[in-house]
């Protein structure tokens, strides 16, 4: 039995604004379609909400309870005096772990902070490295751990387990689809109910406590969603950012405008590591051109980098990318923490030159937008501000799908069924809009859709259902109508 077909009887405390106005344009004629819409995207989609929500939650304690568990690899024993050089910190990693290969180094940010040296070593899973943490006063090495980006293991974890439930491709489908919806329930909750009718304005944005049964928790639900849309929305949009399919998208458009993030470059020119071009265009006497002298060796070494880079302004929290092939230092800013301090600096390993810079500043509108929504939605801007909003974030959401199905179950018909739900809306609202209002509306649905994939394809397979089980309700009710009387 659909859901459609479940009879709805009204309870003693049914609240007029639940009834919709069947008659006129505008808003009364919208509404019942975005209630059919809010019902079943919250019905189908909020599992995958409150996984979304509880995953999100023990990240953001992640922060905080990784400086408990890595309390040894993360701090020194004593703070000392004074620091030792990074190269001396650097190879006392080396001697600790002799299969690794450094390729980065993050010099203690505080003073009781360990520095890190980033390897890359055999056996590790793919984006993974090694990371060793040195005393920076003592050489001492505190620790080891495998580690993804700036995420200890315990982090790395909890962000998998939320972005895919450690599920892989499968998985991030989930997380994907998760955001695709969230954004369209939050706001189409939104509009339902500031659309309310409501006998004092404080209701809008407090639960009402006088209310009881299926009122008070519809209150709850309209005045804590209210509350909370904004974060969603924001939270919707930046997990899309990095979503395999939307974010595809979204990478495209912002490249488009204009807005890809910028990177420095640490490519070495022709005669850049001598620090001189003056074979640059020369010819031999038989008119052949001159070949570039064979690139030196000499590397003025990491201290010398790294105080390079220092002289050219990149003076906070930094990491340092040592040189490969071809290419030289990079020094770079990663304080996440507003005001933010992103610029970066590429160094000639030959002599210490500054061949390229990039400051922050610099970056287009877009992408510094991008790297605040990213940042806030891992929790990072405003450090443990931001990490408390996020859980309450979280745990609004688990309440708002708790008293979701609270009234759908409150709704249910009281006569005749003993185990019964709440129906949606009746079908047919969107044959009550305007010409005016259908058009736009479906050519809006259709480049969202297609914008945001799984939005798409997961709402037209919703509507192939609803349409299916609408003509089976129809056959069913035609079968059990009585026959016409012969004339």
């Amino acid at each position: 039995m659909s859901l459609d077909e479940v009879q709805d009887v009204r309870t003693p405390d049914a609240d007029p604004a639940d009834i919709p106005k069947s008659r006129g344009g505008g808003w009364s004629a919208l509404r019942p379609l975005l209630l059919r819409m809010h019902f079943y995207a919250g019905l189908l989609i909020a599992p995958l909400l409150f996984l979304a929500a509880a995953t999100g939650l023990l990240y953001a304690a992640s922060w905080q309870a990784e400086k408990i568990v890595y309390a040894d690899e993360l701090t020194v024993a004593r703070v000392g005096e004074s620091v030792l050089p990074l190269s001396a910190q650097v190879a006392a990693a080396q001697v600790a772990a002799p299969e690794g290969s450094v390729v980065s180094v993050w010099p203690a940010p505080d003073a009781e902070a360990t520095t890190r040296v980033i390897m890359e070593s055999e056996g590790l899973a793919e984006g993974q490295t090694l990371t060793v943490f040195v005393d920076p006063y003592t050489a001492e090495v505190r620790g080891q751990l495998e580690t993804a980006g700036d995420a200890l293991p315990l982090r790395a974890w909890l962000s998998e387990f939320h972005s895919s439930l450690q599920l892989g491709e499968f998985g991030r489908n989930y997380s994907e689809l998760a955001a695709s919806w969230m954004w369209v329930v939050a706001l189409g909750g939104l509009a339902l109910w500031i659309g309310r009718r409501r006998k004092r304005k404080a209701q809008l944005v407090l639960p009402d406590r006088k209310a009881t049964g299926r009122r008070r928790t519809l209150s709850w639900h309209g005045a804590v969603g209210l509350w909370a849309v904004a974060g969603l929305v924001v939270l919707s949009a930046t997990g899309l950012t990095w979503s395999k399919y939307a974010g595809e998208n979204i990478g495209q458009l912002q490249d488009s405008l204009g807005g890809a993030t910028p990177a420095v470059s640490a490519k070495l020119t022709a005669g850049a590591d001598s620090g001189s071009d003056e074979h640059a265009g020369h010819t031999m006497p038989d008119g052949t051109p001159m070949a570039p002298p064979p690139a030196p060796t000499a590397d003025i070494g990491l201290d010398q980098a790294v105080a390079a880079a220092r002289e050219a302004g990149v003076t906070e929290t930094i990491r340092v990318t040592l040189p490969a092939k071809g290419k030289g230092y990079v020094v770079k800013e990663q304080d996440k923490q507003v005001p933010v301090h992103f610029d970066a600096v590429a160094v000639d390993p030959a002599d210490g030159r500054v061949i390229d810079e990039l400051r922050f500043a610099d970056y287009p509108l877009l992408a510094k937008m991008t790297r605040f929504g990213i940042d806030l939605h891992m929790g990072q801007t405003f450090g443990l501000a931001n990490q408390i909003a996020l859980a309450a974030l979280a745990v609004a959401v688990m309440f708002l799908v708790f008293w979701g199905y609270r009234m759908w179950w409150l709704r249910r018909p009281t006569k005749d069924r003993k185990l019964s739900v709440g129906r949606a809306q009746p079908r047919g609202a969107w044959r009550k809009l305007p010409v005016t209002t259908i058009l736009p509306l479906v050519a809006v649905t259709a480049v969202v859709g297609w914008f945001i994939p799984l939005l798409g394809i997961s709402l037209a397979v919703f509507v192939v259902v609803d349409v299916l089980l609408g003509f089976v309700a129809g056959r069913r009710a035609k079968a059990a109508a009585p026959a016409a009387p012969a004339a």
